[in-house]
């Protein structure tokens, strides 16, 4: 077994928050359930408008989103999104940040923030003996799931 692998909740489970957090955190309610946000954007190619909710991190005072699912690459040349977090919806700017060095460095550092147990439900991930990893086997988690992570700055 690889050090890091990807783990989400069951769909029928997902299928069930979503809609719940998607209400909930653009009320003041949202405050409660401040270790997640929604994203609302427009598809760069596509055009279709996307609400997806996902895990809010914390990290020098920038706030990020931690993802290996292909509707990151939204965000790849930049784009802008309204974000719902904390009871407050904003507009921001998210930068998709693909360099495998500075995403493992990134991830290496939430999680030790976070302690093992709350980065791997944060981080919707599982890891071996549940220990954090070396920033070695972030640099190969990186690499072989494919795991970016998107910037999110106020918008201009």
């Amino acid at each position: 077994m690889a050090a890091i692998e990807v783990s989400h909740p069951p769909d029928v489970v997902m299928r069930v928050m979503n809609p719940v957090l998607r209400a909930i955190l653009r009320t003041p309610l949202g405050r409660v359930a401040s270790e997640f946000m929604i994203l609302d954007f427009t598809g760069r190619k596509s055009g279709r408008h996307f609400s997806i909710p996902v895990s809010a991190h914390h990290l020098d005072g920038d706030l990020y989103a931690v993802l290996e699912a292909q509707w990151k690459y939204n965000f790849r040349d930049g784009a802008d999104a309204r974000v719902s977090h904390g009871g407050r919806t904003t507009t921001m700017h998210g930068v998709l940040i693909t360099d495998q060095a500075a995403v493992a460095d990134l991830v290496q550092r939430l999680a030790s923030g976070y302690g093992a147990k709350k980065a791997q439900r944060m981080m919707g991930m599982t890891f071996a003996d549940d220990r954090l990893p070396t920033p070695a086997e972030w640099l190969d988690a990186v690499d072989r799931l494919r795991i970016s992570a998107i910037k999110l700055t106020p918008a201009a």
